[in-house]
């Protein structure tokens, strides 16, 4: 069984040059992930991919069913999830289609089912949060980017807001004041989700675009898919060069 699985986001619906071996359909005591399980080989080693918002990008980030997706991943044998994300850039360093990796997260979603631990507990159970994300599949992903020559910024404090509506500059403004460099939609309940059962998570973020009144004008759809388009293809060859470095369990 693939013990890695990529999540794509917003711009990353499909894995190209993934050769799909079979498609799985997962039920889960969460309801349904948002798509099958494409399983195939990349790079010559087995991945398995998961399009977040859905096939045809239909599902909006606070409808998105994390527990279930997580759940999914877990139930079929995977270790180590990489989760691709579209975000706005506050810091300086986190320009339109530049790849960041962070390392830092601060939630400021609601209303989202964001645990398993909830209903018919023997214990009550606190995970360890304090680092996010997997140091260790982090580094995996700054080598890749070095040895497949992609430019990226190896840290970054995601803020992680409801949506699906852009913030406002004030917002924007707000989130850098307590230490955010990058905005998305989706990085919560997913890490934590990924914690609680025990996988290893990393976000490859995408920036494109200025967040809210760090730009020239409003942020307009046809930005957003220009930088998308720019990052994605980088990413595609990041993901290739961190599959080929996998070791023989990846």
């Amino acid at each position: 069984m693939p013990t890695l699985a990529i999540i794509g986001g917003s711009g990353f619906t499909k894995l190209e040059a993934l050769e799909i071996v079979r498609r799985e359909v997962v039920h889960t005591p969460y309801g349904e992930p948002s798509a099958p399980l494409t399983h195939g080989m990349f790079g010559g080693k087995k991945v398995v991919f998961l399009p977040r918002h859905g096939t045809a990008h239909t599902i909006p980030p606070h409808k998105v069913n994390y527990r279930a997706n997580i759940w999914a991943l877990k139930h079929i044998g995977v270790k180590r999830i990489v989760g691709v994300a579209a975000v706005g850039g506050i810091g300086p360093e986190m320009a339109p289609g530049v790849i960041a990796i962070p390392n830092q997260i601060i939630d400021y979603t609601y209303g989202r089912d964001h645990t398993y631990f909830e209903n018919d507990l023997s214990h009550v159970t606190h995970i360890d949060f304090t680092e996010p994300y997997s140091e260790s599949l982090r580094q995996r992903l700054l080598a890749a980017a070095e040895s497949s020559n992609v430019t990226i910024v190896s840290h970054g404090v995601y803020g992680a807001t409801q949506g699906p509506r852009l913030e406002t500059a004030m917002e924007i403004n707000r989130l850098e004041r307590e230490g955010c460099s990058l905005v998305g939609m989706t990085g919560m309940p997913e890490t934590a989700l990924a914690r609680e059962l025990d996988l290893d998570y990393a976000c490859c973020a995408v920036v494109a675009n200025w967040a809210a009144g760090r730009g020239d004008g409003p942020i307009t759809m046809m930005e957003i898919e220009k930088h998308i388009g720019i990052g994605m293809s980088r990413v595609v060859c990041l993901i290739a060069a961190l599959v080929s470095s996998s070791d023989k369990d990846g």
